[in-house]
């Protein structure tokens, strides 16, 4: 059995020793240590809603947000309050425990942040943890929103830094790793992780793991997302990644940050019920819920519902939340 202290030391060998297990044996340990800090059945749901959508002038090769892209997605406003207040009492009534927002940017104005800031407030009042995505952010600004009552930052590495030169150019690794630093030193939570199938290696996975379980303090939540095609992105048309490689790296993410939320994240519409079923067995114990991510398509509401009773899966509730925020 694989040693399950949390750690900051992992070597890029030793993460590949974890993908080169047989794979019976290597989710036989990532459910072991999984149920040493989860309950096994129950999984955690956040919404997703894109609250500016589009013009966003990042090359970054996956998303068809970017400006420099004919995707067919047009540059947007921050959308109103109200109109977010509404989604989040949808999305908090059909059992959502989270509400991430989402919007558009290489980084925020402080004019901007204002507005966000009301949204994060509304959002929270409604008893739901709250979860922003906005760009780059400045020391301030993430003071700013912890002081707001903001649960969570999300701002993912997207995968290795050896490999991120292939994937964005307008950014370098270390502003995402800036990001980073400035949300946990705000008391912020992190929610972080990455994006599979873009064409890396298995190295490059395994690299993009190493650097999310070697932070100072592993994320607090950690989506793991599968490409989602689109055309008029460079990535389009890109070889997709075997599904049996994704769940492997589903259960090496959960043997290498054991405390964190796993997110099986973008990318589920392509998957049948038996592949999510091995993610939540390989550990994954969160999942967008809603039928669009700020794009993308997502699995309906009631496919999710119908799969959580088949496997005989419950949402994590706010009580179960408070408990475990009351044990950290």
């Amino acid at each position: 059995m694989i040693d399950t202290a949390i750690r900051h030391d992992w070597t890029i060998d030793q993460i590949k020793a974890l993908y080169d297990l047989p794979f019976n044996d290597l989710l036989f340990q990532a459910q072991s240590v999984h149920r040493r800090h989860f309950d096994p059945n129950k999984v955690q749901l956040s919404t997703l809603l894109s609250i500016k959508t589009g013009g966003c002038a990042e090359d970054c090769a996956y998303c068809p947000q970017a400006s420099r892209f004919d995707t067919g997605v047009d540059a947007g406003k921050l959308l109103p309050l109200e109109e977010v207040l509404a989604d989040a009492r949808q999305a908090r009534d059909a059992g959502a425990s989270r509400y991430c927002m989402g919007a558009a940017w290489r980084s925020p104005k402080d004019k901007d942040l204002d507005k966000v800031i009301d949204m994060v407030r509304g959002v929270r009042a409604m008893g739901l943890e709250t979860c922003v995505t906005l760009g780059m952010l400045k020391a301030e600004q993430a003071r700013r929103l912890k002081d707001a009552g903001l649960d969570y930052y999300n701002h993912n590495i997207d995968t290795s830094e050896e490999f991120y030169g292939e994937i964005i150019t307008t950014r370098c690794y270390e502003d995402r790793l800036e990001t980073l630093e400035h949300v946990r030193d705000a008391g912020l939570s992190v929610c972080c992780g990455g994006i599979v199938g873009m064409g890396e290696s298995r190295d490059d996975r395994a690299g993009m793991l190493m650097t999310l379980a070697n932070l100072p303090k592993h994320p607090e939540s950690v989506p793991i997302n599968m490409l989602v095609q689109v055309e008029g992105t460079p990535l389009f048309g890109a070889e997709a990644l075997d599904h049996f490689e994704f769940v492997r790296t589903i259960a090496v993410a959960r043997l290498m940050m054991p405390e964190s939320f796993v997110r099986l994240s973008a990318g589920r519409e392509t998957m049948d019920d038996a592949v999510q079923a091995l993610c939540f067995l390989a550990g994954a114990n969160s999942i967008f819920y809603g039928e669009k991510l700020l794009t993308t398509p997502n699995p309906e509401n009631n496919r999710d519902a119908r799969l959580f009773d088949r496997l005989g899966i419950q949402p994590l509730g706010a009580e179960d939340l408070a408990a475990r925020h009351a044990a950290e």
